[in-house]
């Protein structure tokens, strides 16, 4: 079956951290450009960072410092460790592989108190 379920959200005060997980399955892990994307309330929904299969990184300038995109195609998992969060983080955080087609998670909410 293809799909990504991603996990690690929570609530977290301002200045936490947290680490989220997808792990994907039905395809070839290794060899997609990877990324997470994430909408809060009333927006649309953003990039927030992005990893080629050979490790290079892009994140938007909002997150650029505080957080941090990984992989492990071992365990065709990638990841996305959040430091520093700010209430503005706040947001369902939803998995990607957009190549050859669109494919999405179901999302993990990641809720920042003041």
């Amino acid at each position: 079956q293809v799909q990504l379920v991603e996990s690690g959200g929570g609530l977290v005060q301002a200045g936490g951290s947290l680490r989220l997980s997808c792990v994907a399955s039905g395809i070839t892990f290794s060899v997609n450009t990877m990324a997470w994307y994430r909408q809060a309330p009333g927006k649309q929904r953003e990039l927030v960072a992005r990893i080629t299969p050979g490790g290079t990184t892009t994140y938007t300038d909002s997150v650029k410092g505080r957080f941090t995109i990984s992989r492990d195609n071992a365990k065709n998992t990638v990841y996305l460790q959040l430091n520093g969060l700010k209430p503005e983080d706040t947001a369902v955080y939803y998995c990607n592989r957009d190549r050859p087609y669109p494919l999405w998670g179901q999302g993990t909410q990641v809720t920042v108190s003041k």
